[in-house]
């Protein structure tokens, strides 16, 4: 039996999107945003004003900012959980999906985009917000990634 693969991304900028929608080509899974309730905002986003919305959220890591939707991982084996790397972590907001769902019997590998830090994006700081899962360790991916260098690196993953 192949595995049903769901790959969930947050994206403020685009950058994110259009890694994930490429990921979800090369392997052929489902897509899904996680999209928060109040959007993001070019200026909620600026880590270089402290009373930024992501600044606060980063500061305060108990802040769990609420989703448009709930996403139902419930048929799927494999979730790939994307993210830009903000402070070389994951925005809040990926946090309050992995704490919204059952992680059991489930396999999460996280991918991340960033234009130079890699910290943080293998997901290992997120463990403890689905403690269920089975983690495969993630890895840092280029806006410009190709299709093929996609479906190569899952192809080496134990899925």
């Amino acid at each position: 039996m192949s595995k049903k693969i769901l790959v969930t991304y947050f994206s403020a900028t685009g950058t994110t999107r259009a890694v994930a929608e490429c990921l979800a080509k090369a392997i052929g899974a489902d897509l899904t945003e996680i999209e928060p309730a109040e959007p993001y905002t070019a200026a909620d986003v600026d880590w270089r004003d402290s009373s930024s919305r992501s600044s606060v959220e980063h500061a305060h890591r108990e802040m769990r900012p609420a989703l448009a939707k709930p996403i139902d991982v419930k048929p799927y084996d494999v979730v790939f959980v994307g993210y830009p790397l903000w402070w070389e972590t994951a925005p809040r907001v990926v946090r309050t999906f992995l704490e919204s769902e059952d992680w059991a019997g489930k396999t999460i590998v996280t991918f991340a985009t960033s234009g130079s830090s890699t910290r943080g994006a293998d997901g290992v700081q997120l463990h403890d917000s689905a403690p269920a899962a089975h983690w495969i360790a993630g890895r840092r991916l280029a806006a410009n990634v190709k299709e093929s260098e996609l479906a190569k690196w899952v192809s080496g993953l134990n899925l």
